[in-house]
C-alpha cells in the first residue's frame, strides 16, 4: 500500500485526503485494511451521536493499544468508559481545578519557558532551537504538575529529558504502527516471539509501568488530602486498584501532553509562515491587556478572539489527532448511503475534513483565522461534526477548554516577547512521524529573537 501513495504525497493522510476529495460522498473503502473512511459531517454525526452505541472503539482497537493504554478512558467502551468519564468530568468542571490548572500553566510559562527562550535569544551565537522538543517538554511538565502534583523539570534544558517522556513517545509510536499492518497477525506474531518493534514496545511499556507506579507511590507518600492535582482527587475516591491507577496516569499524559505539544508545533509553524497574523495577535493583546501588561486571568483570555481563531484555524489544517476509528457492531447504513458491514472499521478523518472546499470554501488550504471571526470581531465556533478536532457528541473532549487556555496563554506570552523564524524555510507540507498524535519529522528548528 505504501508504494501506491509515497511518490506523489508527502504523508499517508494527504493520500487519504486526495481519495476522499475525489469521492462524491466523501467516503471511501480501503479493502486491504477493511476500513471505511469518511470526511462527511453527516456521517460523523451519525457515528458520534445518532448511532453512538453502534460505533464503539471496539475490541480490535482496544487490543492494538491495550498493552500501552490498558483500560484507560481512551481505550474502553461501555460502563468502564462511562465511569471514568463521569469522574473526570466532575473534577474538570470544578472552578478550583480550573484555577489550579491556570496557575500551573502560568508558572511554567513565566518561570521556565520565557527564561529559556530569553537565554536562547540572547546567546551571542545564533542557536537553532527545536520548538517541537520545547513544546513537548513544556506540556509534559505542565500535565505532570497539574495531574500528579509532581515536577519532572523537563523544560530545564540543563537536565536530561525524563525517561518517562522518552519511553512514552516510543510506546506511542510503536503502538500506532500496529494499526498500519495489513493484518494484526503480523504484530501478534512479533509480540509472541518478542522480536523487532514488539520487543522495543515491550521494553518501553515495562519502563512506563515502573515509572507510573513510582508516581502513584510518591503521591501516596506525600499525601493527597491537601493537594489539588487530579491524581490525588481520584485516589481519594473509590479507585484503589494499582493497575487501574496506572492506566489513569497514562491517559492523563496522552490527553494533556501529546495533543497540546502537537497543536503548539503546528500553530507556530503556521505563524512563522504568516507574519501578518502574528502582528494582529500582538495588536489584539495590546488592545485587551494594555501595552506590556501580563496575563492574569482566564477571563482576559476569553477577550482574545483573534488568538482563539488562530488556534482553531491551525487545528483545522493540522489536527493533533488526524483520524479516529470506531468499529461497527451491527450492519448499518451511513447517511450518505454507504453500507457498513458488521465488524468493519469506520474512520472519520478531521485532517481531510479541514481540506474540503464544500466545508471551508475554495481557500480551504490557506491559514486564514478570519474565517472564524464575525463582522463584530467575535470568534464564532463551528458545528463540531464539521470540525471534529475535539471529537463530538457523547465522546467530546473533556479537556477542550483547558487545552485552549494552555495554547492561548503560551502563544500570547511567547509572541509578545519574541520573534520566531524558521531555520529552514519551506512552504511544503510538513512530513509527519508515525504516532497516536501528529508530530513533525525532524522537529521544528527555528531561530528565536527578542523583540525590542
Amino acid at each position: 500500500m505504501t508504494s501506491s501513495w509515497y511518490p506523489q504525497f508527502t504523508n499517508l493522510c494527504d493520500w487519504y485526503t486526495h481519495l476522499l476529495q475525489k469521492s462524491p460522498t466523501r467516503t471511501i473503502h480501503i479493502h486491504v485494511l477493511g476500513n471505511t473512511i469518511t470526511a462527511n459531517p453527516k456521517n460523523v454525526e451519525y457515528m458520534l451521536k445518532t448511532r453512538f452505541d453502534n460505533f464503539p472503539k471496539g475490541k480490535n482497537f482496544s487490543t492494538i493499544l491495550g498493552d500501552f493504554l490498558g483500560k484507560g478512558i481512551f481505550n474502553v467502551d461501555g460502563d468502564l468508559w462511562r465511569f471514568q468519564r463521569k469522574m473526570a468530568s466532575l473534577e474538570l468542571r470544578r472552578n478550583s481545578i480550573k484555577s489550579f490548572a491556570f496557575d500551573v500553566m502560568n508558572n511554567e510559562i513565566q518561570n521556565r519557558l520565557i527564561p529559556l527562550l530569553a537565554c536562547v535569544a540572547n546567546n551571542k551565537d545564533e542557536i537553532v532551537l527545536d520548538l517541537q522538543d520545547v513544546f513537548r517538554r513544556f506540556s509534559f511538565d505542565s500535565i505532570c504538575r497539574f495531574s500528579f502534583g509532581l515536577d519532572p523539570k523537563c523544560l530545564e534544558l540543563s537536565l536530561p529529558i525524563s525517561q518517562f517522556a522518552i519511553s512514552f513517545d516510543l510506546a506511542s509510536q510503536l503502538s500506532a504502527q500496529r494499526a498500519m499492518h495489513v493484518s494484526p497477525i503480523v504484530w501478534k506474531i512479533k509480540r509472541f516471539f518478542n522480536i523487532g518493534s514488539e520487543r522495543k514496545l515491550k521494553k518501553a511499556i515495562k519502563l512506563i509501568n515502573i515509572l507510573a507506579q513510582e508516581v502513584i507511590t510518591q503521591r501516596r507518600k506525600l499525601g493527597f488530602s491537601n493537594h489539588n492535582d487530579l491524581l490525588s482527587r481520584f485516589m481519594q475516591g473509590d479507585i484503589v486498584n494499582e493497575t487501574y491507577l496506572r492506566d489513569i496516569v497514562i491517559s492523563f499524559l496522552l490527553a494533556g501532553r501529546d495533543t497540546v505539544a502537537s497543536a503548539s508545533t503546528s500553530l507556530f509553524w503556521l505563524l512563522a509562515e504568516n507574519p501578518r497574523v502574528v502582528e494582529r495577535i500582538r495588536e489584539e493583546a495590546n488592545e485587551v491587556l494594555g501595552l506590556n501588561q501580563e496575563l492574569t486571568s482566564c477571563e482576559q483570555l476569553r477577550e482574545l478572539h483573534y488568538l482563539q481563531a488562530c488556534v482553531y484555524e491551525s487545528m483545522r489544517l493540522y489536527p493533533p489527532i488526524q483520524f479516529d476509528s470506531k468499529f461497527c457492531l451491527d450492519d448499518d447504513f451511513l447517511p450518505d448511503g454507504t453500507f457498513v458491514k458488521k465488524g468493519t472499521r469506520v474512520t472519520y478523518h478531521p485532517y481531510a475534513m479541514g481540506r474540503m472546499e464544500e466545508l471551508w470554501g475554495v481557500d480551504c488550504l490557506e491559514f486564514k483565522p478570519e474565517r472564524w471571526i464575525n463582522k463584530d470581531g467575535v470568534f464564532i465556533d463551528e458545528n463540531p461534526f464539521k470540525y471534529p478536532v475535539f471529537q463530538a457528541g457523547v465522546r467530546v473532549c473533556l479537556g477542550k477548554e483547558m487545552s485552549i487556555v494552555e495554547l492561548k496563554s503560551m502563544t500570547l506570552s511567547f509572541l509578545r516577547r519574541f520573534q520566531v523564524e524558521l531555520a529552514h524555510p519551506s512552504h511544503h507540507i510538513p512530513r509527519f512521524s508515525p504516532g497516536l498524535t501528529a508530530s513533525f519529522r525532524g522537529g521544528l528548528p527555528v531561530f528565536v529573537r527578542e523583540i525590542n
